[in-house]
């Protein structure tokens, strides 16, 4: 045992011994390398070429930055004659193309007239019939006024030149686009030279040549809900007065729907032009109400999405009421080719733009321009005409509401629920959003469009109509999703059969009927996630 114990002890101390052996051995060579001629040399070869590295780069720094405070320097202040424009969208700097000669001389002669170096009276004899129509107070307003066009498509050029050539002397021009080849059967001055160069600039260009004294702003940039403040602000870079009127002419349904908001809720009067592609027939156009318009997916569409943001009226919209038929143009789908390449949405100019071919009729555009631009010369001056009202059906929504609620405790009363007190989570904005939007303002059932109601469409499945877990709170269980929209007589029928009698809705009705009826309730599930 003893044995044992000191072969033990002696094998522990031989185990305590080597890591110390080892250090040992690492420190000698380390001492030995350093110690090292070649070593030494090294070191100082690194350290040399390190410094020399760090003199070299520091050198470098310092005569780029010099280079740049030069070159800062040697750029001339902005003024008319060093002018600079804001990047696009792209992060691309605005391709202006060479001047010919006589745009040259144009644009000195609308520079001068801008600055108040023009005869006033030639001004006068060319606008003077305008004046003779609106009498002198009114013209004076339009004269004076400010407008903002958000948009310079075909609907977009022939409403400023409409407007320019009328007499409103500060417009302001907002397009991200180019003038393309395919566009010229609609744009309003845009001519082949064109092609390629920023939309707001070749407006601006050739009306200068019709109306030198017009003052413009040109921003080539998208519009953008954020940049509201900037690229609706007052004239003359917020210096000068607020807009008068914003015409809105973009195609693009979600910032069509944020200008509108955003003028809604800061209250700028506003115009927007619904879609003038797959139209044909130009007595079909007219001004009405956003709530009012029908017949217009583009409208529709819009009408819709504002609903979701608790605008439901009050925007004044030109429109059409040509219904699509067969034989007429409609949307072009895009070649199966271009599917298989990848996500058809990255094929757009910008994130959401369409990227689908839309057939237009180069005249319609020029109309729906000149609607509008007609409609805000008129709003502007106090010119008599009827603005365009909506629906209202105000008094409609509180009676298909008012039946809803009594349906409801109908129900809960039928199922041995007290109905006293009963509160539904439905207003009339929702009642108004159902029928208009959802449904388009016809039943399911018939396609009527009178004596409208709202009906649940199947029995809850446990058979209780109320929820009762608040003391004190009685709420239906009802959501959006569950309604329907029939004539009362189909909605009378529904109720002793599908919701009291206990029959499913697929053997009541067509199948026509009930698969209506799922696209209509997938469309507000949908929807309804962005409201």
């Amino acid at each position: 045992m003893e044995g044992r114990r000191r072969g033990s002890k002696s094998t522990s101390q031989t185990t305590e011994r080597r890591p110390q052996q080892e250090t040992g051995n690492m420190s000698s060579w380390f001492e030995r390398q350093l110690s090292s001629h070649q070593f030494q040399l090294a070191a100082t070869a690194l350290v040399s070429g390190i410094t020399v590295a760090g003199l070299i780069y520091g050198g470098q720094a310092i005569r780029r930055k010099v280079a740049v405070e030069e070159l800062k320097a040697s750029i001339p202040p902005l003024d008319e004659e060093h002018q600079a424009q804001r990047l696009t969208d792209f992060g691309v700097a605005s391709p202006l193309p060479s001047a010919t000669r006589e745009e040259d001389r144009v644009a000195t002669i609308a520079r001068r007239a801008q600055q108040g170096d023009y005869d006033e009276d030639l001004v006068n004899e060319q606008l003077t019939r305008t004046a003779s129509f609106l009498t002198p107070p009114r013209f004076e307003k339009l004269r004076s006024s400010f407008v903002i066009v958000v948009g310079l498509g075909g609907v977009g050029s022939h409403c400023t030149a409409a407007l320019a050539r009328s007499g409103v002397s500060h417009i302001r021009l907002i397009d991200f686009d180019q003038v393309t080849l395919s566009s010229l059967n609609r744009h309003a001055v845009a001519t082949l030279a064109d092609v390629g160069t920023p939309k707001v600039q070749c407006v601006r260009k050739r009306l200068e040549a019709i109306v030198p004294w017009v003052g413009w702003e040109c921003l080539n940039e998208v519009w953008r809900e954020d940049q509201g403040e900037r690229l609706l602000a007052r004239w003359d870079k917020g210096r000068g007065q607020k807009p008068d009127y914003v015409v809105d002419a973009i195609d693009n349904i979600d910032s069509k729907v944020e200008l509108l908001k955003y003028c809604h809720q800061h209250g700028l009067r506003v115009v927007s032009s619904m879609g003038a592609g797959c139209k044909s027939d130009p007595s079909r156009i007219f001004v009405g109400d956003v709530s009012a318009s029908v017949e217009d997916p583009l409208s529709r569409t819009t009408r819709r999405k504002l609903r979701m943001l608790g605008i439901s009226e009050g925007i004044p919209v030109v429109y059409s009421t040509e219904k699509p038929g067969p034989g007429k143009a409609q949307l072009l789908p895009l070649p199966e080719e271009e599917f298989l390449k990848g996500k058809v949405n990255e094929l757009s100019v910008l994130p959401d733009f369409r990227a689908r071919i839309l057939p237009v009729l180069g005249t319609m555009p020029a109309v729906f321009g000149y609607t509008v631009a007609n409609f805000v010369i008129l709003e502007i001056t106090g010119y008599p005409h009827e603005a365009g009202a909506g629906k209202g059906r105000e008094k409609m929504y509180d009676g298909i509401l008012s039946g809803l609620q009594g349906l409801e405790e109908r129900l809960a009363r039928s199922g041995g629920q007290d109905p006293m007190g009963l509160k539904i989570p439905v207003s009339k904005d929702d009642v108004g959003y159902l029928v208009e939007e959802v449904f388009h303002s016809k039943s399911v059932v018939s396609g009527l469009p009178t004596r409208l109601v709202l009906t649940r469409w199947r029995a809850p499945k446990d058979g209780s109509w109320i929820d009762e877990r608040w003391d004190g709170q009685k709420l239906s269980k009802l959501q959006l999703e569950d309604l329907v929209c029939m004539t009362k007589e189909e909605a009378a029928m529904h109720e002793k059969e599908v919701l009291k009698g206990g029959k499913p809705p697929e053997v009541v009705y067509d199948v026509d009927v009930v698969q209506l009826v799922e696209r209509r309730r997938q469309e507000e599930l949908h929807y309804g996630s962005y409201r």
